[in-house]
């Protein structure tokens, strides 16, 4: 190298003595500045988020350990028409487990099986297959006392939360009618779907605190308050809901039948008293349920209703002018042809006047009275009764029957309409029908809520009429009519059997039948309609008058007893010759007294008397 070079490189190495100490400090001087923008940076950052990111931060730090407490609602209450609960909402706990927070707590599952009576293995599997989830129930709908004993274990992890179970007093009797709720208290059939908004209250809500664990170890303030639901109160009267249930649930077990239904109406305000069906079952045991058990046969099913609708044949041809009572129509020899179909009798009646026609229920006698005022008539009053329409209620899956236009009939129709085939009702179309006759003309709205005051109403037929045909009905009852059974001691009833074939594969099954009886009572003054239905009896007897006329009567009788609706049929006193009924001496008024002879009154000798009709055990 030569000596230039060598000096050059010399030169860059040498530094000036002046450089040396900021040389050596520089990384100290680097990394202090560092600190102190950093520093700048977080007090800047800090008094950012204090100012303008406050709310944010607080509410999510709140989410830590703060929670908003759902507060269930109490669910108002079904009444019915005399303030006795149909349904009420019981306070019931439910048990859940967040199984991230169980921790070494999972060895104390066996004491809470234990407490909630659950299989042990079964509840450990079922931790383990949600360990990554923050719920599970473990029981809902527990006791308040089984939640305190779950609380008293104080196991991490594991919860009780407050909520309210449906609660039917009534079971399988009102079922149909008021429907059920699930687990979460949401409606799904009945009147607690219908009236479900009426019903459900709002829930309330408050904030808690809760530790590590998720325990609740503070409640906090009150966001608002729960509202409760409001109570519901019926047109159905417990006691007749009851007994018609008994009734009917009895007579499609005599009778081996499919299934039943039943409705009894106030004729003067249109009101449900009383709506069953069978088969049933118990709403408080959902193990029961079955999908098949819990349709209102009542308001959904639809079916023919044979001769129950001759009353209404008949008071459509009345309402013309050309029949009475006394008209006479000639139905020999027990049947005739309308197209080509041939309508039968039971037996050859021959001459019978109106009445006749409705006492041995002639499908010869309305065929040819419907034929003689034509389809218009018929249909017009078949259509103003509500036939083929839905009764209005707002029941889930109410239905509208089947009743097709006149325009649309064929020539057959008219007589198969005039004894109720070809058209569909259901029950409570069929006791609402029965209801105008027995409000002497009047189509009343019907309702399940309680009725202050009575509606108005539609006039679909004259009172004349009306009266008429009821009197032409009580015939029905009486010996020689087909409806005996229907009989109420001590009441005129008027009513009307109905035997329909069902209908299957486009005609009629031979050996299938619908029993059906509907009428009114007491019929010098109606208060109650009553419709009832048997579907496929097979218990021997199938006729509307042998297998639904009992249920009818049996109903009917103690439906008016109930409420107290005066006789209207009380039997004659029956007093021997020579011999009157007195209140002897000493016996109590309105005790039944023995005879005393007429001589011994009018001895003089004799103590006083009171003379007295003794009727039904009072004196009159």
């Amino acid at each position: 190298m030569t000596p230039a070079r060598t000096a050059a490189a010399g030169s860059r190495a040498v530094m000036p003595a002046w450089m040396a100490p900021i040389r050596a400090n520089w990384r100290i001087v680097l990394v202090m500045g560092l600190f102190f923008v950093l520093a700048n940076a977080m007090l800047w950052r800090a008094v950012y988020l204090k100012i303008s990111e406050r709310e944010f931060l607080e509410k999510q730090g709140g989410m830590r350990y703060e929670r908003v407490q759902e507060i269930a609602a109490h669910r108002g209450r079904i009444l019915d028409r005399h303030g006795e609960p149909l349904a009420v909402s019981t306070p019931m706990e439910s048990v859940w487990i967040n199984p991230r927070d169980l921790g070494e707590s999972v060895n104390r599952l066996p004491e809470l099986a234990q407490v909630l009576d659950v299989d042990v293995g079964k509840l450990k599997s079922q931790v383990l297959r949600h360990a990554d989830k923050r719920f599970m129930y473990v029981k809902r709908q527990v006791t308040p006392e089984v939640g305190a004993s779950v609380r008293a274990l104080r196991i991490s992890g594991v919860n009780t939360q407050r909520e309210y179970r449906r609660f039917y007093p009534t079971g399988e009797a009102s079922v149909h009618v008021l429907g059920f709720n699930n687990m979460d208290d949401e409606a799904l059939e009945g009147l607690e779907r219908t009236y479900d908004d009426w019903l459900r209250g709002e829930p309330g809500a408050r904030r808690i605190i809760k530790d590590l664990h998720g325990k609740v170890i503070e409640t906090g303030e009150l966001i608002r308050d729960a509202r409760p639901g409001n109570d519901l109160t019926l047109s159905i009267d417990r006691r007749l809901q009851y007994l018609a249930y008994r009734e009917l649930k009895e007579a499609v077990q005599l009778n081996k039948a499919k299934a039943g239904s039943a409705v009894l109406l106030d004729v003067r305000t249109g009101e449900i008293l009383a709506m069953v069906n069978q088969p049933s079952f118990n709403p408080n045991d959902r193990g029961s349920l079955r999908p098949n058990l819990a349709r209102n046969r009542a308001m959904i099913d639809n079916f023919e209703p044979g001769s129950t609708m001759k009353p209404f044949a008949v008071s459509a041809a009345m309402e013309t002018g050309k029949y009475t009572p006394s008209t006479p129509v000639d139905t020999h020899p027990g049947y005739m042809r309308v197209d080509r179909f041939t309508i039968r009798d039971h037996n050859n009646y021959g001459l019978l006047d109106v009445t006749g026609v409705i006492r041995k229920s002639s499908n010869v006698g309305v065929t040819k009275m419907a034929m003689a005022i034509g389809p218009e008539k018929l249909w017009t009053l078949y259509d103003h009764l509500g036939l083929g329409k839905a009764a209005g209620t707002g029941f889930p899956g109410e239905s509208s029957g089947r009743l097709l236009h006149y325009r649309d009939w064929s020539g057959s129709d008219i007589a198969t309409h005039a004894y109720g085939y070809g058209m569909s009702v259901n029950t409570l179309q069929l006791a609402r029908a029965y209801a105008a006759i027995a409000h002497d003309g009047v189509l009343l709205p019907v309702s399940f809520l309680r009725i202050e005051q009575p509606p108005t109403g539609e006039p679909v037929l004259s009172p004349t009429v009306a009266r008429s045909v009821r009197t032409m009905m009580e015939e029905v009852v009486k010996r020689g009519g087909t409806g005996t059974k229907a009989q109420v001691m001590g009441y005129r009833v008027a009513g009307k059997t109905g035997t329909a074939h069902k209908s299957q594969g486009g005609g009629y099954a031979e050996d299938k039948y619908v029993a059906v009886f509907a009428g009114m009572a007491p019929a010098s003054n109606p208060r109650l309609a009553l419709a009832v239905m048997i579907d496929e009896p097979t218990g021997g007897s199938y006729y509307g008058g042998q297998v639904a006329g009992p249920v009818f009567a049996a109903i009917m009788d103690e439906a008016l007893r109930t409420m107290n609706v005066p006789p209207d049929a009380l039997p004659e006193p029956q007093v021997a010759p020579g011999v009157m009924s007195v209140t002897a001496p000493g016996t109590t008024p309105g005790a039944t007294a023995k005879p005393v002879s007429a001589k011994s009154v009018a001895n003089p000798a004799s103590k006083p008397a009171t003379l007295a009709v003794v009727v039904n055990g009072g004196a009159h």
